[in-house]
């Protein structure tokens, strides 16, 4: 049924442009006189955006639509007339052929016009698989047809193969340099940690050794406390710079460490039929570690929901909390996460309207 459909609608989508290709030549016809007209270029331009939408094509990326130059629209249209009209034609065949088969089909039934010539049988055995053989040359005119108007379309209006390796050059060179902010923005934030935190509790516990060295109990005590809480910082730090658990457990299970270790109810929904290349797991695993702390630090989450799914080639993470909203994209965390996930090509959204709820999500391809 599926195939039946998407023929269905790959024909309608011929047919369709066979009509549209005499309405644009009769259009091109028309203003011929008057090609420099600004008026004229916008109208070619809103042509080729209905023809990119009829073959279902992304619109951003056809140049002829989105910049003040209609002169490639109105190329486009000009040049896409001739295949127009071939997919009419292809139509017209198809129309004619199944036509012809009932014809055919009614006669035999009705026992005319064949008495005289050869056995039914062998004719009907005959005209069905000459049928069933025109059937498929003329389906595959239209599935022609169909990828030569794509084809067309992506040359004519799409943008320049130079321009677009010199947007993918740029592109690359940001996500270098964003990648070494963040590298360097993630060292400063461990030595802080271990400065203003780890480091301080030591001193602490140094000296309460020392005191307790002259024979005070109580003091060796609070030696012990602090010396154990100095050891679940030491692990947390060791934990925020890389997880030892996301090698040997896989992402589900360190998503579900991180779940046990936040002040705010989490809840984990993981489900990936295989475990993605390390870079993914790592990004994905930090992506949610920082939008866990900011839900709990800054929104007043109550509640926060971890998906993370495999759509295609990519792992999709998608991280939503009921906090008080407001979540500035531009900020050093979520900028920093933006950085990593660009850094494998990915994609990065903060949706986080004033009352919430946030949501953040994260497209990482696997290939």
């Amino acid at each position: 049924m599926r195939a039946v459909a998407e023929g269905l609608r790959l024909g309608g989508a011929v047919l369709l442009g066979a009509v549209t290709a005499l309405a644009e030549l009769a259009f091109l016809v028309i203003t011929l006189p008057f090609l420099g007209n600004p008026n004229v270029w916008a109208a070619a331009r809103r042509l080729a955006r209905m023809e990119a939408r009829r073959l279902r094509l992304d619109l951003t990326a056809l140049d002829a639509l989105t910049d003040g130059r209609g002169k490639r629209a109105a190329g486009y249209l000009a040049a896409r007339v001739p295949v127009g009209v071939l997919g009419g034609l292809v139509i017209l065949l198809l129309v004619f052929g199944i036509s012809v088969g009932v014809q055919i089909t009614v006669a035999w039934a009705h026992g005319e016009p064949f008495d005289d010539m050869l056995p039914s049988v062998p004719l009907v055995t005959y005209f069905g698989v000459a049928g069933f053989v025109g059937l498929f040359l003329v389906l595959s005119g239209l599935a022609g047809v169909y990828a030569l108007e794509s084809v067309l379309a992506r040359r004519m209006l799409g943008p320049d193969p130079t321009e677009v390796l010199r947007r993918r050059i740029a592109e690359l060179a940001e996500s270098r340099a964003g990648i070494v902010a963040a590298v360097d923005s993630e060292r400063r934030r461990i030595e802080r940690d271990l400065h203003d935190g780890l480091q301080q509790r030591l001193v602490a516990l140094s000296m309460l050794i020392g005191r307790s060295l002259r024979g005070r109990a109580e003091l060796m005590e609070q030696a012990h406390r602090e010396a154990q809480q100095a050891l679940a910082e030491l692990r947390e730090v060791a934990w925020r710079v890389y997880p030892s658990g996301l090698d040997s457990l896989g992402l589900g299970e360190a998503l579900a460490g991180v779940a046990e270790r936040s002040s705010v109810p989490v809840k984990v929904d993981c489900r990936l039929e295989r475990r993605p290349p390390m870079a993914v797991e790592t990004a994905a695993y930090f992506v949610v570690c920082e939008a866990v702390t900011n839900a709990a630090k800054h929104a007043a989450a109550t509640l926060i929901t971890v998906e993370v799914r495999e759509e295609e080639t990519a792992v999709v993470v998608r991280v939503t909390d009921d906090g008080s909203g407001g979540a500035r994209p531009a900020g050093s965390g979520l900028s920093g996460l933006a950085r990593r996930v660009a850094a494998l090509d990915g994609r990065f959204e903060v949706t986080s309207p004033a009352g919430g709820p946030t949501t953040i999500t994260a497209v990482l391809p696997c290939e």
